[in-house]
């Protein structure tokens, strides 16, 4: 036996462009961590090879691109290790 739903609560409770609520703090999150992240990755080499007059580190053009692969790079592999250590050295019952 079911029982009936009343689905005017369930379509009242759309208000972000006709989506759930929750979801356009979803959105917005994601919105600024991707902005911050690839606003950092564009700015991070001119930062690093402008002169220090200008607020810069004066690096050269070599060192700064070895940095900023070193920092891509880690953004992908390093949840790997993380991953791999939360399965295999810390287990379940560590992460409470």
């Amino acid at each position: 036996m079911s029982t009936p739903v009343d689905m005017t609560a369930v379509q009242d409770d759309r208000g972000f462009f006709g989506h759930p609520r929750g979801l356009s703090t979803l959105f917005f999150t994601e919105m600024w961590e991707r902005f911050s992240y690839y606003g950092m990755r564009a700015l991070l080499t001119l930062y690093m090879t402008s002169k220090v007059a200008d607020g810069g580190l004066a690096f050269d053009e070599k060192y700064a691109s070895v940095i900023y692969a070193t920092y891509v790079s880690s953004v992908w592999y390093l949840p790997l290790v993380g991953g791999w250590l939360a399965d295999k050295i810390l287990g379940a019952r560590a992460q409470s």
